[in-house]
């Protein structure tokens, strides 16, 4: 039997390294990419490989479009077929729209919108042409809210733009045995924040306490399942009911 074949977007580190190390653990082939995280990307090529899969991490700037294709081409070339993709790549900066730069403002376009359409794009002839794939992406778990957010405003109206394009794309593919899913955190212990911090938000949490990244990868794996096969479009929510 084929082994099935990932392709993770910022993959080295917190959520995306959590669904790499799950996949690894039921042996698939996994792909991921990363910009500067050259020590994290070793590490979790070198975990993957423990737990039985077969790790490719690329360093890769999926903002560029060149990019992002090349790097699905390359995937496509070492092991044949790409079965998912997840778009895990997300950056993001606190600071007040009024404060923006032309640059930061683009830039959250450019690394959390821009790369879904890019590899989605270069991913579904393969997955047409097999007619099964999956394409899961990450959205925030009140950006399907619209509310103001003075702070993070490029970066939100990218994510809400996330669950957009989500939908179109389950569309468009649905007819060729693809689903394309969105996944919205909410607070969760993935590294990327200071514990302090997130503990200062729990108050604000309904459940009461923080996520974890295996809250985030037990999604992953239903979406990935033949038991998500008539899932398409939506949008699951990890976040204990913060921000709905």
């Amino acid at each position: 039997m084929t082994q099935p074949v990932a392709l993770i977007t910022g993959g080295a580190k917190g959520i995306g390294r959590g669904i790499a190390l799950d996949l690894a653990a039921q042996q698939w082939n996994i792909a991921f990419c990363y910009r500067t995280s050259e020590a994290e990307a070793q590490s979790t090529a070198q975990a993957i490989t423990e737990r039985g899969g077969t790790a490719l991490p690329i360093r890769c700037d999926v903002s560029d479009p060149e990019a992002a294709t090349q790097l699905a081409a390359r995937v496509e070339a070492k092991w044949g077929r790409i079965d998912a993709l997840i778009n895990g790549a997300g950056p993001y900066h606190r600071i007040n729209l009024f404060e923006e730069s032309v640059d930061g403002w683009n830039a959250m376009f450019d690394g959390n919108l821009h790369p879904i359409f890019y590899l989605a794009q270069a991913v579904s002839p393969g997955m047409k042409a097999r007619t099964s794939g999956r394409i899961i992406n990450f959205s925030m778990a009140n950006a399907d809210q619209m509310v103001a957010q003075p702070d993070v405003t490029a970066h939100y109206i990218a994510k809400a733009g996330v669950l957009i394009l989500t939908r179109t794309l389950a569309k468009l593919l649905a007819p060729h045995g693809i689903t394309v899913n969105a996944i919205s955190p909410g607070f969760i212990d993935s590294g990327s924040a200071p514990p302090g911090e997130l503990a200062g938000m729990t108050k604000r949490i309904p459940a009461g306490y923080i996520g974890t990244v295996d809250d985030t990868v037990a999604a992953v794996r239903y979406l990935l399942s033949d038991e998500a096969r008539y899932v398409n479009g939506a949008n699951i929510q990890i976040s204990g009911a913060w921000g709905i």
